[in-house]
């Protein structure tokens, strides 16, 4: 890969547990202490035609509309690559299509919850409604689907094959997948964060006018984290943290490696999913572009404000799929 390629990411925006389409929440947070909390929608009439609106399931409203919201932001309204990461996809149609395929068999079946139940129509979704004809692609990789996407896009920018990239991550938790998620032990376990719902979307952009911060580097690796490859000179560390042991000791290298650096943390605001590490880079890239932390983002004992210029955003998934993003603040 051509080092001299720089990365920018140009603009995010969210639906989740906390206020849509706003970074209200590195002012005012919405606390949420219940085991399963689904996202806070905005006013879906203000951005889709609600005859279109009826015939989508919302994960496919929230992440149109996460996505218009972006394209507006950065300006760029046909990027060349829509590429998605989800975990379990459409699973609300998904559900609604085996229910009604239960209850009356295979003969009155309705065709829209079939065609809006695959992982990848959300990005098909997105292309057709913005009319982009280029690489579109999804990636279902449980806790490091976005990661993946992300990973993909900052590849072919690097290597000069696009100029930008809309990539989006998204999953919705309908109340019965909640509760085979719970089994599982992967969410509503005691002491975790709520279990919650994203839908997010970013701009990976060659161009840096007007970014939010630059993407410096990203690595992804299978098995024991080797801690050789971590960067140096961070000014804080964005782990993963949700309240669990299984979950939490797995970035235990990366708390003793950076022993001297701050630690943060971002599930306590948006929740567990397969897919919320796309709001992790999100926060991150906002933080930058403020360049300052909250003190509630803080997790390494100290209560006081922090301001970073490098800030490294570290993911796992089921302890042996790791990743890390590297972003840095850009000046003027």
């Amino acid at each position: 890969m051509s080092d001299h390629r720089r990365i920018y990411i140009k603009g995010a925006s969210q639906i989740s547990v906390q206020q849509p389409l706003a970074e209200d929440w590195m002012t005012a947070p919405v606390w949420h202490n219940e085991p399963y909390t689904r996202s806070i929608d905005p006013n879906f009439r203000e951005w889709i035609n609600p005859l279109e609106s009826r015939r989508m399931g919302k994960i496919l409203k929230r992440a149109l509309v996460t996505a218009m919201k972006v394209m507006k932001d950065t300006g760029v309204s046909q990027p060349d690559a829509v590429i998605t990461g989800t975990g379990l996809g459409c699973i609300e149609n998904t559900e609604l299509f085996l229910d009604q395929l239960c209850r009356e068999g295979e003969e009155m079946l309705k065709p829209t919850y079939f065609m809006q139940s695959t992982h990848n129509t959300i990005s098909s979704l997105i292309s057709i409604q913005q009319k982009c004809h280029g690489y579109n692609s999804t990636y279902s990789h449980r806790s490091v689907s976005f990661d993946s996407a992300l990973f993909d896009a900052f590849v072919q920018l690097r290597v000069g094959d696009i100029r930008n990239a809309l990539v989006t991550g998204n999953d919705e938790m309908t109340p019965s997948y909640f509760k085979i998620l719970q089994r599982m032990g992967f969410v509503g376990q005691p002491g975790q964060v709520t279990a919650s719902e994203t839908s997010v979307a970013m701009l990976l952009s060659e161009d840096k006018e007007h970014a939010l911060c630059e993407m410096a580097d990203m690595k992804m690796c299978f098995g024991q984290l080797n801690t050789a490859v971590l960067p140096t000179a961070v000014d804080a560390v964005l782990l993963g943290l949700n309240g669990t042991e299984q979950n939490d000791s797995a970035y235990e290298s990366v708390r003793q490696h950076y022993a001297s650096v701050p630690m943060l943390h971002y599930k306590h605001l948006f929740g567990e999913c397969y897919t919320v590490s796309g709001l992790g880079i999100y926060a991150a890239a906002h933080l930058l572009k403020s360049g300052n932390v909250p003190a509630f983002m803080r997790c390494d004992g100290c209560e006081e404000p922090l301001s970073v210029n490098r800030l490294l955003v570290v993911n796992h998934s089921d302890g042996d799929n790791f990743s890390y993003v590297l972003l840095q603040r850009v000046e003027g």
